[in-house]
């Protein structure tokens, strides 16, 4: 939820000798919060090669003994 008043700061640097993306997120909208919003999310760069798509309704696989059910398929695109 946000108000037409919300102003939004994301500032993004390399860390760690360019081994850590840093993240800063400023958020303040005095129409929806009592007080700005600050907050800092870090990523580590990941030795393990490229990533990997996995599509979640692709992806049925019965990893916890549940009942899973075929995929449906259309038999033409709805667009």
């Amino acid at each position: 939820m946000h108000s037409e008043q919300l102003h939004v700061i994301e500032r993004f640097r390399l860390i760690e000798e360019g081994k850590t993306l840093e993240v800063d997120i400023y958020v303040e909208d005095p129409g929806a919060f009592t007080v700005p919003w600050r907050g800092t999310q870090r990523f580590a760069l990941s030795e393990r090669g490229p990533l990997l798509e996995a599509v979640c309704a692709e992806n049925n696989a019965n990893y916890f003994n549940h009942d899973v059910d075929p995929m449906p398929v259309a038999s033409r695109p709805d667009f």
